[in-house]
């Protein structure tokens, strides 16, 4: 079984906030393993917490590693525990430009459902889409952005109740924010996950 491994832009656990900068690999070396929890395992509470590729989604974050437990686990419905691990490597195809592109598909796949998607929510996926390819300019990333903002308050202000409003927000959000906490923010689908995990060449197991 493979398990991987979220960590915020400085190397550190979202939720536990543990440096992990002096275990990181070296290269192509794995990095050092980390000291052993003697203590009983919790889910959330004691251990070193990891997840299986089928539950990506729900840790989304800016870096991402492939690591080994060692010793006593415990698997959650959407998470892993263990008394022993270390970081193997560097997953490199999850980077600003993937991330990027993969909320351009989750938020197209969420305008498909709509029958009359506003322009302005399709173009922002155009044009995120363009950025993340170095074909768009910030200037142009910001426009966009604000075009969908307006499409998604006039929408809320129409249709306050309309489930096609909700879906319309969501989809203009995924498009125009900034990629990683936007994909966290997208359902967790069967076919978003298969669709991340051929985007960061990964087994499914």
């Amino acid at each position: 079984m493979s398990y991987y491994k979220f960590l915020t832009g400085d190397n550190k656990g979202e939720y536990s906030h543990f440096d992990y900068t002096p275990y990181l690999p070296d290269g192509e070396k794995p990095g050092a393993w980390l000291p052993e929890i003697t203590e009983p395992l919790e889910l959330c509470e004691v251990g070193y917490h990891a997840c299986e590729p089928k539950d990506l989604l729900s840790w989304i974050n800016m870096q991402l590693f492939e690591v080994e437990f060692a010793g006593a686990t415990i698997d959650g419905d959407d998470k892993s525990v263990g008394c022993s691990m270390r970081l193997v490597r560097k997953i490199d195809t999850w980077n600003d430009r993937t991330a990027r592109l993969f909320a351009v598909w989750c938020a197209r796949n969420a305008l498909k459902l709509i029958a009359n998607p506003d322009p302005r929510s399709v173009a922002a996926c155009d044009v995120a889409e363009r950025y993340a390819n170095g074909e768009a300019t910030d200037e142009e990333l910001d426009a966009a952005r604000a075009a969908a903002g307006a499409a998604s308050d006039e929408c809320a202000a129409a249709w306050a109740a309309s489930d096609e409003c909700a879906a319309a927000w969501a989809a203009a959000s995924v498009a125009a924010l900034d990629a990683a906490s936007a994909a966290a923010s997208a359902a967790a689908s069967v076919a978003q996950i298969k669709e991340l995990i051929d985007i960061l060449g990964i087994g499914g197991g």
